[in-house]
Parts: structure tokens; C-alpha cells; sequence
């Protein structure tokens, strides 16, 4: 089985991991926190950070040959279930219909602090 290692231009270079994963069929999107491009947390609330997940998510899928149309799953991670509504709202609005399959918990931490991260996968 072939494997291949994806890392979107548009997103910051992670040592400890790549941006996805591509197996025949499958691609499996590393979490994404609310880091612009020059890897800092980009200010806001819930929404604006959800907001900015979504994209760096958009721009690793753009990367592995996919889009939102084929992710299958997603998962998401809270720092506290309060902002369930608010991140909801903006989910809703970015993603196409049919929605994936979908999982959201309340993480006990999440890396640099931050109050919400997304991953993903998708088909080819």
C-alpha cells in the first residue's frame, strides 16, 4: 500500500507530524487550530477561531487533491462545551450538505492554549 505525506504550502511546516496522509482512497487531515499562516493564533472568539480551523483545513485538502464535499468525518475538539452553540454556527454555514459524520468532545487540553481544533478525513 502506497503512503504519501501531504503538506500544504499554505500552512506552517510542523516537525512533529504532516499536514495529512494519503492511502489509496483515503485522506486523513491532521488537527488544525486557529494559526494564520505565519503559525500564531489569530485573535477572536469561538467563531473566528472555528473559522480559521476550517480554512487551514480547506487549504490541506486543496493540498491532498481533496475538499469538503468528500471528508466522510470529522473530528472536533473543545477547551469547554460552552462554545458548542457558537462553533455550530459557523460549522454549519461552512460546510457543504450533506454534513460528514461527525464527532465533537471537550478535549481536557489543547496545544498553545487554544479553545478549538478540527481534523478530518476524506476520500480521494
Amino acid at each position: 500500500m502506497s503512503v504519501q505525506k501531504i503538506n500544504s504550502p499554505e500552512r506552517p511546516l510542523v516537525p512533529m507530524y504532516s499536514h495529512a496522509v494519503k492511502i489509496p482512497g483515503l485522506i486523513f487531515c491532521s488537527g488544525q487550530t486557529p494559526m494564520d499562516s505565519t503559525g500564531n493564533v489569530v485573535p477572536g472568539d469561538i467563531k473566528a477561531h472555528t473559522a480559521q480551523c476550517l480554512s487551514n483545513l480547506t487549504d490541506v485538502l486543496n493540498a491532498a487533491g481533496s475538499s469538503w464535499d468528500k471528508v466522510v468525518k470529522v473530528n472536533i475538539y473543545l477547551k469547554s462545551m460552552g462554545d458548542y452553540a457558537a462553533m455550530n454556527e459557523v460549522y454549519i454555514k461552512a460546510l457543504p450538505d450533506p454534513k460528514p459524520a461527525r464527532t465533537c468532545i471537550q478535549a481536557g487540553g489543547l496545544p498553545y492554549d487554544v479553545d478549538v481544533e478540527i481534523e478530518a478525513i476524506a476520500a480521494v
